[in-house]
């Protein structure tokens, strides 16, 4: 099964359809023992980190979400997903996250409107089987007013512009997390999650 986690946050459906149209059968879930038994875990994320974060302690998916990273089983964050991965981040005064990811999660310089929405450019880092059929450089669609910066750098495989470089993409084992939301961008998106899939795939046997 390939488990989309539902945490109570919006945009769960445009990833399922993303995801059957290239022909896998997904199943959006909040329960926690799917989830653990799932092949392919997907964590869709839309909104504020600090109701995601309330949202998951409240359901007890924080600590599936944890445990799924700690048995690297292959799982795909997106958006605030991501964000919720670090250790911490500066939205609201400051929130403590998931701690999956060493790093921080800090807010755009001034100057820069928030949120960054609309397309930007994303390039890899280093060379990765996640990029595979994509120019590089190709436009992926953003809406965020947050950044990840991980604290070992080499997790880093993709990153874009936005006033300062930061991590567009970052993979470590078979955890990926995208800041862009790839079932909003078009036909580069859809290569994204099909590449990820085939690689999750084959790693979960």
């Amino acid at each position: 099964m390939i488990a989309i986690i539902d945490y109570g946050a919006g945009n769960l459906r445009s990833v399922a359809n993303a995801v059957r149209l290239l022909g896998y059968t997904p199943e959006i879930t909040g329960n926690p023992q799917q989830i653990q038994n799932a092949r392919v875990v997907i964590f869709p994320g839309v909104g504020a980190a600090r109701d995601t974060m309330h949202n998951l302690s409240r359901t007890g998916l924080d600590k599936t979400i944890i445990h799924l990273a700690e048995q690297n089983r292959p799982m795909l964050a997106i958006c605030v997903g991501m964000q919720v991965l670090f250790t911490s981040s500066e939205e609201d005064g400051g929130l403590e996250c998931l701690d999956i990811i060493p790093g921080t999660v800090r807010r755009f310089r001034e100057g820069f409107k928030t949120p960054h929405m609309g397309w930007n450019q994303v390039y890899s880092t280093s060379p990765y089987r996640f990029f595979k059929g994509i120019t590089d450089g190709s436009d992926f669609y953003f809406v965020h007013s947050y950044y990840a910066m991980p604290r070992d750098t080499s997790v880093i495989v993709g990153k874009t512009w936005y006033g300062v470089d930061f991590s567009s993409i970052i993979a470590r084992g078979n955890l990926v997390a995208t800041q862009f939301h790839p079932e909003k961008s078009g036909p580069a998106g859809l290569k994204l999650y099909r590449n990820f899939l085939q690689l999750a795939l084959e790693s979960a046997g």
